[in-house]
């Protein structure tokens, strides 16, 4: 199959398929199963720029409505995380007399919490009602639409050009980057930054994190397709960084041309991704062939340790696992529930799955003697803080970059 690329026009070709799939978020009651949203998830990558994309869009309207389950505050890495990121824009980007900062995909103001404490000009981009609550309550002032041209017009009209447009894990989200990019370029100051940080397509290659693959992660970047991106609407690409977070993710900064000289690293990952062929359709064939092969092991694990007598359950309820539930066939028969400490998915079921979430209690009054780890970027975190669990002999399930046990 084939579709026209969503950056440049170009033709994208299907390598993989992970079949019929719900929404990742879509957590649902009960009563909902009957009218349950399903697409069919598929990758591809374009044979000009490189980028590689999902084949279908789910509206995102339906990804990212009022009651958006997502909340970036709920990890303590993540707080972390995000306020050093503000307290850099801090010392390094917002040193002018009146700056300005605009993040897209604000969530619930993880990030802005910090900037608004200092007192600094910004304005978060977020429409999902639920978390862009939570943000002003934190005494950040949200914007309630979807970014685009038009909302980049409308926040330049009313606060001048941004020292720095920031996004994270929501950039790669948005089906129509092409429009973002556009409106990103409109608002930047002269020397102005725009900074998002992504899953890296060379981490889900690398560790078989196929997971990462649903349908709000519309795009999965490498440097070379945000280089071209960047290119293609007036931007360039001065720096990638390597993050830990979310199991490997980069960090991209785009200014305007030759207004900043370019880091070595952006060469230097270019040359290595040119050596793994992260540009190269076979990379998606490999990643497929991979997938099938953990999807047959880890479906395998489950049902004999079902059949010896051992109670297994699943441990965090990211979107990740709606994907590996879905594609590997594992059900309550095999997983009865999945403990997640986001309360707004306790009581709910995985999409497609229909594995219920329940809260961390539930997780030591069942005493198991094995845990799924869905949430498997937060292994250290989840494991330093599930000591018990390790003492009573429990033992984690892990399935990137391969089936193992713990």
């Amino acid at each position: 199959m084939e579709s026209p690329c969503r950056i440049c026009g170009g033709v994208v070709k299907e390598s993989i398929d992970l079949g019929r799939q719900p929404r990742g978020n879509g957590f649902l009651l009960p009563r909902d199963i009957e009218n349950e949203f399903f697409f069919r998830l598929a990758v591809g990558m374009c044979d000009s720029c490189t980028m590689t994309q999902l084949m279908e869009d789910v509206p995102q309207e339906i990804r990212y409505h009022d009651a958006y389950p997502y909340h970036a505050s709920g990890s303590a890495v993540h707080r972390k995380h995000f306020e050093q990121n503000a307290r850099y824009f801090l010392e390094h980007e917002l040193t002018g007399p009146d700056p300005f900062i605009a993040e897209i995909g604000s969530n619930d103001g993880v990030m802005l919490a910090t900037i608004a404490a200092a007192g600094v000009r910004h304005l978060g981009i977020e429409p999902s009602a639920e978390v862009a609550e939570m943000s002003r309550a934190k005494g950040v002032r949200v914007l309630p639409e979807f970014f685009d041209e038009t909302t980049a017009a409308k926040i330049l009209d009313e606060h001048g050009p941004a020292d720095v447009v920031f996004g994270a894990n929501c950039i790669a989200h948005i089906a129509h980057l092409a429009s973002v990019t556009r409106g990103v370029e409109l608002l930047l100051g002269p020397n102005g930054v725009f900074v998002f940080e992504e899953p890296y397509f060379g981490t889900v290659v690398g560790k078989t994190a196929f997971d990462m693959i649903y349908d709000e992660h519309t795009f999965y970047l490498a440097v070379r397709s945000v280089k071209a991106m960047a290119e293609l609407y007036g931007l360039e690409l001065v720096n990638a960084e390597p993050l830990a977070l979310h199991g490997g993710t980069m960090r991209y900064t785009l200014g305007r041309p030759g207004m900043r000289t370019p880091a070595p690293a952006v060469a230097e990952f270019l040359a290595e991704e040119q050596e793994r062929g992260l540009g190269e359709h076979a990379a998606l064939q490999r990643l497929s062939a991979s997938m099938e092969q953990i999807r047959h092991d880890l479906k395998s694990l489950l049902v004999k340790l079902r059949e010896d007598g051992a109670t297994v359950v699943g441990y965090g309820a990211p979107a990740k696992a709606a994907t590996v539930t879905n594609y590997c066939g594992i059900g309550p028969d095999l997983i009865p529930f999945i403990v997640d400490n986001t309360p707004s998915k306790q009581g709910r079921l995985v999409a497609g799955s229909h594995i219920p979430v329940v809260a961390p209690e539930r997780f030591r009054d069942a005493d198991p003697d094995y845990a799924v780890l869905f949430a498997w970027n937060h292994a250290e975190e989840i494991m330093a803080n599930e000591t018990v669990f390790h003492a009573r002999g429990g033992r984690w399930i892990l399935y990137v970059p391969d089936v193992h046990i713990v």
